[in-house]
């Protein structure tokens, strides 16, 4: 029954690792169109699912025993919630006949994911299957997407179904269409505004505004900038694109915030950064777009909410200002900035090699449409930054729990939902081993997996926030294995960088191959204190 119910959704993979409790379920995918994909390690699991939910904006499904097995699947669980992702998570739990009391393996799984979920239940009878699995897809997948959790009790995996029992059909929650009275009053504080300026956010990325806000920004004029989970949206070689914001310091793009009197947030979530960076004085007026009301904070008050289709939310703006033109935007030259910093990166010759060059030759070796999965660390402050994307969910980041150790396992559910296209996990060599054990995954179960393991034997980004903050850091560094080696004891490929003109062929060919390659490159992380020392002297410049 519960098989009948994920494939009535639509599931195509379960990820997960079976246990004694739940072998009936395991059975059963067996025998159905679902694939089940093996994994190594819960935690890997959960990263898959979250992954697949976060390109294909259905819930990736993730499965586990009880106890430990279900907690080890939580960290995945609640990166999925905090970035607003679709995952179902399933754990078999102890039988109704021992919860109530002290026994073996039983801890209150329900109580445990309730708050790294948005619905966390047990199934109380067989005959809840249906309504609770049409639930907590529904959940899932309606905006504010996020993960949901069901303890499966071991009776009720075990127990007869009712013939009677079929699955619910699925129904999609649509959005509403914007408010003409929003509308107007939103339009009647950019035709008062002087300097306006876009903030574009996950929610756009999510709802496919990508077109609409494009419209809006080329018939208006306005400057858009993106957040890390809006990279793609606002393509960055569109004119009125002037980069990423949420550097961990000021960067180009806050300058352009600084000169603004109204900010457009389009689709942007507080989790993503926080607005008191771009809002410091709380003074400016914010129109709030998405398709649910803005949370309350105190650099984000909002002045007028146009809550529902964000396209049509957009569309509807530009209609009502069809007659109303801003300037052509002073902060291109930001935009310029930074496209000036990454040619000069590609341009460095250096050994180790200079992130600047690492993104650059990144960024050359995939194409518009293919994927980078960008892990926690300092390696996702230049990523973000700095690699130029042209589509939305192009760009994987992590920026809602900033977990470390997703991008590896995460390219697997991404490489499964998108096979035509190439996908690259980037990632330090402190994460790369938090999770290395699911290259066994990719090897064994075909799937194509690169991953490019930026080498400075460190936690990078702790040392560089030690440094600025402290002047001196302790703790942060570790030895890592040949990495070749330890890529051919799985039977993947491995190669390490040895110069930088290595590594855009290196790469170029992996991403060729359909197996899967582990791409070790040392960088020099010197040029981290560089860049914040030349961005603190452009803000006293300014």
């Amino acid at each position: 029954m519960m098989v009948r119910c994920l494939e009535s959704e639509g599931v195509q993979f379960v990820f997960g690792i079976p246990g004694e409790e739940n072998i009936r379920l395991v059975q059963a995918l067996a025998k159905s169109g679902i694939r089940y994909i093996l994994t190594r390690h819960e935690q890997g699991a959960s990263f898959m699912a979250e992954m697949y939910g976060r390109v294909t904006g259905r819930a990736g499904v993730v499965s586990a025993t009880l106890g430990p097995g279900a907690i080890n699947m939580q960290l995945g669980v609640a990166d999925a919630t905090t970035n607003s992702t679709p995952l179902v998570a399933l754990s078999a739990q102890v039988g109704h006949d021992r919860e109530y009391k002290e026994s073996h393996q039983f801890v209150d799984l329900v109580s445990m994911f309730a708050p790294i979920t948005r619905w966390s239940a047990g199934v109380p009878t067989v005959r809840a299957i249906p309504e609770m699995f049409r639930k907590a897809f529904k959940s899932a997948e309606t905006e504010r997407p996020a993960a949901v959790y069901l303890a499966v009790p071991e009776n009720i995996d075990s127990a007869p179904a009712d013939a009677a029992l079929s699955p619910l059909p699925r129904n999609v929650v649509r959005a509403e269409a914007p408010s003409p009275n929003q509308v107007t009053r939103a339009a009647q504080i950019l035709r008062d505004a002087k300097s306006p300026i876009v903030l574009a956010g996950h929610g756009a990325a999510r709802n496919n505004a990508s077109a609409a806000l494009i419209r809006f920004a080329n018939e208006l004029r306005i400057p858009v900038a993106t957040t890390f989970h809006g990279k793609g949206v606002m393509p960055d070689d569109d004119p009125n694109s002037i980069g990423t914001i949420g550097f961990m310091r000021r960067d180009y793009v806050n300058f352009g915030f600084d000169a603004a009197d109204v900010i457009v947030a389009v689709g942007y979530e507080l989790q993503e950064f926080d607005p008191v960076r771009i809002n410091p004085a709380a003074d400016k007026k914010i129109i709030h777009i998405h398709r649910f009301p803005a949370e309350v904070d105190g650099h984000y008050s909002v002045d007028v909410g146009i809550v529902g289709d964000i396209s049509a939310s957009l569309d509807a703006l530009s209609d009502t200002l069809r007659d109303h033109r801003f300037p052509v935007a002073p902060q291109a030259p930001l935009c310029d900035m930074l496209a000036d910093e990454l040619q000069r990166g590609a341009q460095d010759s250096r050994f180790p090699l200079a992130p600047q060059r690492v993104v650059a030759d990144t960024r050359a070796a995939l194409g518009r449409s293919d994927v980078v999965l960008v892990d926690t660390g300092a390696v996702k402050m230049w990523m973000a930054r700095m690699y130029p994307t042209y589509e939305p969910n192009t760009c994987l980041i992590s920026n809602g729990l900033s977990t470390m150790a997703f991008a590896l396992p995460g390219a697997l559910g991404v490489s499964l939902a998108l096979p035509d296209v190439k996908v690259l996990a980037v990632m330090g060599d402190g994460a790369f081993l938090m999770n290395s054990q699911e290259i066994e995954t990719a090897v064994r179960e075909h799937i194509p997996l690169v991953v490019l393991i930026w080498e400075d034997n460190g936690y990078g980004l702790i040392e560089w926030k030690m440094d600025l903050e402290l002047g001196e850091h302790h703790y942060v560094s570790f030895a890592n294995p040949d990495i070749v080696k330890y890529a051919e004891s799985f039977g993947a490929k491995g190669y390490r960088i040895s110069s930088a003109d290595e590594l855009l062929p290196t790469l170029r060919s992996a991403l060729a191959d359909d197996g899967v390659t582990l791409i070790c490159c040392p960088v020099d992380y010197s040029e981290n204190l560089r860049l914040t020392d030349r961005l603190g002297q452009l803000d006293d410049a300014l």
